[in-house]
């Protein structure tokens, strides 16, 4: 073997200057320049340059040594694309002395490397997450040596751990903060079941401080006793494992083998011989092993991977000391979430967790197994959630679907709890009530719809006793997305709506976007009020092109049945206008391309602010029917931001004035013989329900688990009677008519 030790030399050099880089202080995109001239410098090459993904199919220049300035952070590649895509996209270095001549290749002319001839990249990756791509370049046409390919896979090892850890975030570089927003994983059912509960992170990272071993007998040493006592650990498990099913037990010793795997071993002792420390080599090996079985063919291989994982983050702890007690205590219902999890290590649980989400797996994979055993909720392929999670994280896991909700909007939230509520317990009194009218004691019935924006709520349509969906909330679709969805996989979901409702009145309402609804792809808005700023119809209107997606989804996915669909936050009837022309003009295109339209197509407003009650007769005569948007209505007729606690509790629903003003939409849509429901938190209270329904709205459109309750009352009452009760508190100058209402329940 060739003497390396002047290699070495350098690369530990390289390593302490690039800890040293690190350690000052200094903002993200700073470090970033730092250590491309760094490395440049100690490679003795003429370029270095840090590709960082900007999203999971973006690679973006993030910072260079030698390469044109002003390309960073706005070069940009898709995945595969280029060289360094290649590398991203494979996890595995280019080599090469003559970069145009690749396979592959792309000239990025902003750059200006048409000069550099020698392309070195390799991924920057930890454990088998790749992050990013680090990249050195020289004029002179030659392939760089192993000593340097081996040295810069190590320095990229470390900046891996760094960028995970958000040592390059900043204002100023575009690299924003991550584990902010809500995200939703589509994974695979690996057990069915559902939980709510928060995020347990399977492994706390592990740290690896000292990436160079000074002293390579006593690394190795280590290494070692490290090793025996790991597969100390393992035979004790199998030991104590009589009393486990033939398939754990299987399980367990194909992990012993792994284990006891002499080549495993040997690789990471040839890394310490190379000047790597105990901690690195074990890493390195992990990182690369993961590289070669995820390219394998074969599915045996592939599932090695989580054998591996778990094997070497025992080892890692074992080495660091570091263990898995890092002070945090277990959150109540945990739902555990991880990379991929052995079978020791899900046993070591056992049924104190809620659920398990897993990023890898497969349906008879060692984890699924002993999951199936404990009868927890399981969900496999969940992609970069352990990226994505943080410990205490709320999450909702839907093991039947096999979907995650990772710190869920509060939509998503009430209904998935809605879903659990609806076969709980406390609904069973309201069974008897489901295939009843919500009919009055006076011989009058109410329309009770249910609000629903997931697949996951359509089985609540039958459960509940809704008499339809009142509310279907497209947005969701784009909220709980990385992208925009495509026109094809809306198309889907909405056929999927309507196919579930089996007949039953569905209301769609475009996409209501804004406001405390942030697309995680859309540039967030600069506003100082976003709720009375850019947000639904708005959007909508000056991006006619999704607009035009969408209602082309929606007609598709109609296939000739009646369609209902609603505009949202309509604040003039010019805006009304304007999108229902769009509607009609892409459904007398679908025509005339020979596709079905809708037998009936309706078409309506919500009506969230104040100003729309005013319009002229022709706006309500031009509405087949309207909703009252209730949360925004009543934010804006008494200036209190909903999401503010300190103003929102102050107003009271059946404030009279508020009242007075309904009614007042009440009479509009009366003389133009429109069609008129209540949507928002309130038509599910079932006070405030019954008083509007007093007032004369028949429909309400509510939570799945508010209908049994507001129905239990409307057949309890007479609303007639009602009514006089509201007009006398009225007459008789009271603020709010509570007091009164809630005298007359009292008789009931």
């Amino acid at each position: 073997m060739p003497d390396r030790s002047e290699s070495d030399s350098r690369s530990r050099s390289l390593l302490r200057r690039l800890r040293d880089t690190l350690a000052t202080p200094g903002g993200g995109q700073d470090r970033l320049d730092r250590i491309t001239s760094l490395i440049a410098d100690s490679m003795g090459t003429h370029v270095c340059s840090i590709y960082l993904f900007r999203d999971p199919e973006t690679l973006e220049l993030c910072a260079t040594e030698g390469l044109n300035p002003d390309s960073v952070h706005h070069t940009r590649m898709r995945l595969g694309e280029g060289l360094v895509g290649r590398v991203a996209r494979t996890g595995v270095p280019v080599n090469t002395g003559n970069a145009p001549s690749e396979p592959g290749f792309r000239y990025m002319p902003e750059t200006g490397e048409e000069i550099y001839s020698s392309f070195l990249g390799v991924p920057i990756q930890r454990v088998g997450e790749r992050l990013g791509v680090l990249v050195v370049q020289s004029r002179e046409a030659r392939e760089f040596s192993e000593d340097e390919l081996y040295g810069l896979e190590v320095v990229a090892m470390v900046l891996a751990e760094m960028t995970e850890l958000g040592a390059f975030t900043g204002e100023h570089n575009g690299i924003g903060a991550t584990h902010r927003f809500p995200v939703m994983f589509r994974g695979t059912t690996g057990q069915e079941g559902a939980a709510e509960g928060r995020v347990w992170l399977h492994e706390p990272r592990v740290v690896v401080t000292n990436p160079v071993g000074d002293d390579p007998e006593a690394e190795q040493h280590r290494l070692e006793e490290a090793v025996i006592s790991l597969q100390a650990q393992i035979d004790e498990m199998l030991t104590a494992s009589v009393a486990m099913d033939k398939d754990q037990r299987q399980v367990l010793e194909a992990y012993k083998m792994l284990a006891h795997s002499r080549g495993w071993v040997r690789r990471m002792g040839e890394d310490i011989a190379l000047g790597l420390s105990a901690e690195a080599a074990v890493e390195k090996e992990q990182s690369s092993a993961r590289a070669r079985l995820e390219q394998s063919p074969d599915p045996y291989l592939r599932e090695r991977l989580h054998d591996l994982d778990d094997l070497s983050n025992r080892l890692l702890r074992l080495l660091t000391g570091q263990g898995r007690d890092t002070g945090a205590e277990l959150p109540e219902n945990p739902v555990l979430i991880a990379r991929n999890i052995g079978p020791a290590e899900l046993l070591d649980y056992g049924r104190r967790l809620k659920g398990v989400v897993l990023e890898e797996g497969s349906v008879g994979s060692h984890a699924a197994i002993v999951a199936r055993a404990l009868a927890i909720p399981l969900v496999i392929h969940a992609k970069r959630i352990t990226n994505e999670a943080l410990n205490g994280d709320p999450i909702l896991v839907d093991g039947d679907q096999g979907i995650v909700h990772l710190r869920p909007e509060e939509t998503v939230a009430v209904a998935f709890r809605d879903k659990i509520a609806m076969a709980a317990e406390a609904q069973k009194r309201y069974a008897d009530l489901r295939d009843l009218p919500a009919t009055d004691l006076s011989g009058k019935t109410v329309a009770l719809m249910m609000n629903a924006g997931l697949m996951a709520d359509l089985p609540s349509l039958m459960s509940s006793g809704a008499d339809g969906v009142g509310l279907f909330r497209t947005e969701l679709q784009f909220l709980i997305r990385s992208r925009v969805p495509r026109r094809g996989e809306l198309a889907a979901l909405y056929k999927r709506v309507m196919d579930a409702a089996d007949g039953k009145h569905v209301q769609f309402r475009t996409l209501d976007i804004g406001s405390d609804k942030v697309l995680p792809y859309m540039k967030p808005q600069d506003e100082p009020n976003p709720a009375m700023g850019w947000r639904a119809i708005r959007v909508g209107l000056d991006k006619p092109g999704v607009l035009r997606m969408q209602l082309q989804a929606l007609l598709r996915a109609a296939e000739g049945r009646p369609l209902s669909v609603m505009f949202p936050f309509i604040a003039t009837p010019d805006e009304f206008h304007e999108a229902r022309a769009a509607l009609l003009h892409e459904r007398d295109r679908e025509a005339t391309r020979g596709r079905p339209v809708p037998a009936v197509l309706k078409i309506g407003a919500m009506l969230e602010t104040p100003s729309l009650a005013f319009a002229p007769d022709s706006f309500f005569e031009a509405c087949d029917f309207i909703s009252i948007g209730g949360n925004d209505l009543k934010q804006f007729f008494f200036a209190a931001d909903r999401e503010n606690e300190r103003v929102r509790r102050r107003y009271d629903t059946l404030d009279t004035a508020f009242l007075t003003f309904i009614e007042r939409i009440i009479a509009r849509c009366d003389v133009s013989h429109t069609a008129l429901s209540f949507c928002g938190e309130d038509a599910g209270r079932p006070v405030e329900a019954l008083t509007f329904a007093a007032l004369g709205i028949h429909s309400l459109s509510m939570r799945p688990a508010s209908i049994g309750p507001v129905k239990h009352l409307i057949r309890r009452a007479d609303l007639d009677a009602l009514r006089r009760v509201i007009l006398a508190a009225r007459k008789a100058g009271a603020p709010s008519v509570r007091p009164a209402v809630m005298a007359y329940l009292a008789t009931l």
